[in-house]
C-alpha cells in the first residue's frame, strides 16, 4: 500500500511507521490519520513483531494541522461527529493493537501529538523534548485524548495538564509516566532498537494475550468515556471559542474569548 502522509518500512520483525510532513512539523491532517490507522491495521494483521512511531524532521508530530482546524468551522454537526470518530478510531487503533509499539520521540509532541507519543505502550524521548496538551490555548477540549491521559495518570494530575494546557518536558514527562526513558538523542536509535530486540525475544502470543487481557481490563471504562469525549469533541466544534481560537493562532494575536 502507498502513502502519501507516512512512511513505512520493515526490518527483521520490526515495522516503523514515519509521520512525513516535516514541513509542517508532521501535523496531522484526516488524510494522514486515515493513512495511520490503516498502517496500524496493516501491522496487527502481518508478522512484523514490534512497530516503532517516529516523524521526519525536527518535531515528532505538532497536533491536528491548525489549517485543517480553520477548515472546520464551516462544516456540518455530521462532518464534525465524523471527525472525532475518526481521532477516537486513531488512537484507539494504536493503543489494541496486539503488537508491542515503541514512540521514539526526538522532537517536540504537543496535543494531539503528546496523545500519539504516550499512547504506544513505551515512549522513548530525548532530553528537553517539550509535550502539551495545548488545546485550550486554541478554544478546543482535548477530548478523545483525555480518556487515555486519565487512565495513565489520574484524574489530578491529568486536569493540571489539560486545564493549563502547559508544556512540559520530557523528563517531567518521565517522572508522570508518560515516559519510559529519557534518551540521549544520539543513543535514541539504539535504544529503540535494543528495547525492540528484547521485545522480539518474547513470546508473540504471549504479549498479544497481555496487551488484549489489559485492553479489556480497561475496556468498560475507555468505552463509556470515549463515548464522551465525543460529543464533547463535537460539540467544541462549533464553540464560538474555537473559532475565535483558532483564527487568532493563525492571526498571530491574542483571542477574545466568549462567557463559559
Amino acid at each position: 500500500m502507498s502513502y502519501k502522509t507516512i512512511l513505512v518500512s520493515e526490518d527483521d520483525g520490526v515495522k516503523t511507521i514515519m509521520l512525513n510532513r516535516p514541513e509542517r512539523r508532521n501535523a496531522m491532517t484526516p488524510e494522514m490519520q486515515d493513512e495511520l490507522i490503516a498502517a496500524f491495521e496493516k501491522a496487527a494483521a502481518d508478522h512484523c513483531r514490534v512497530v516503532m512511531l517516529t516523524g521526519a524532521g525536527e518535531a515528532f508530530c505538532a497536533g491536528l494541522d491548525m489549517v485543517h482546524l480553520q477548515a472546520i468551522a464551516g462544516k456540518s454537526q455530521s462532518e464534525h461527529v465524523a471527525d472525532a470518530e475518526r481521532v477516537s478510531r486513531l488512537f484507539r487503533t494504536l493503543y489494541d493493537l496486539p503488537k508491542p509499539t515503541i514512540a521514539v520521540v526526538h522532537g517536540a509532541a504537543i496535543a494531539g501529538g503528546t496523545g500519539l507519543a504516550t499512547i504506544c505502550d513505551f515512549t522513548l524521548a530525548a532530553p528537553g523534548v517539550k509535550f502539551g496538551f495545548t488545546e485550550v490555548k486554541i478554544g478546543f477540549v482535548p477530548a478523545v485524548v483525555s480518556a487515555f491521559l486519565a487512565l495513565q495518570i489520574g484524574d489530578k494530575r491529568a486536569r493540571d495538564l489539560l486545564l493549563t494546557g502547559r508544556l512540559f518536558t520530557s523528563e517531567e514527562a518521565e517522572g508522570l509516566g508518560l515516559v519510559n526513558e529519557v534518551v540521549p538523542p544520539e543513543e535514541l536509535s539504539e535504544r529503540a532498537l535494543a528495547l525492540a530486540n528484547t521485545l522480539k525475544a518474547n513470546s508473540p502470543q504471549s504479549i498479544a494475550a497481555t496487551k488484549r487481557l489489559m485492553a479489556q481490563q480497561n475496556r468498560v471504562w475507555l468505552d463509556a468515556a470515549i463515548a464522551h469525549a465525543l460529543t464533547a469533541n463535537s460539540e467544541a466544534r462549533m464553540m464560538h471559542d474555537f473559532r475565535e481560537g483558532v483564527t487568532a493562532f493563525l492571526e498571530k494575536r491574542k483571542p477574545a474569548w466568549g462567557k463559559a
